[in-house]
């Protein structure tokens, strides 16, 4: 079956210029933002949901996945990060810059 529900969030480092802390902060956004219980609606089980969980940020390479991996408490997850986001550099030009990241969750399920 085809993607069933996309949700989004957003998530900052704000200090320290962590991608991976700013994403693991999108993720939980999106998937704490959805309420549908989605595997009882479909009458399947939590662990036959896939998702596709794709990741904005300016700096792909610097995102561990297996941390991201960790925020998902069932289904099937895969990973796209991509070039995205947003870095703030800070006003005085001296340090980490802010870091936003974007998430977007597809949602589906294996029939």
């Amino acid at each position: 079956m085809g993607p069933m529900i996309v949700e989004f969030g957003l998530g900052t480092s704000l200090r320290r210029g962590d991608y991976t802390q700013a994403a693991e902060r999108a993720v939980r956004a999106a998937l704490w933002r959805n309420s549908i219980n989605l595997a009882e609606y479909m009458s399947v089980a939590k662990e036959d949901m896939t998702i596709e969980a794709r990741i904005g940020c300016a700096r792909p390479d610097m995102v561990d996945v297996d941390v991201l991996a960790a925020v998902f408490p069932y289904g099937s997850t895969s990973f796209v990060v991509e070039k995205g986001g947003l870095d703030v550099v800070r006003p005085e030009g001296v340090g980490n810059p802010t870091v936003m990241a974007q998430a977007a969750l597809i949602v589906s399920v294996s029939s």
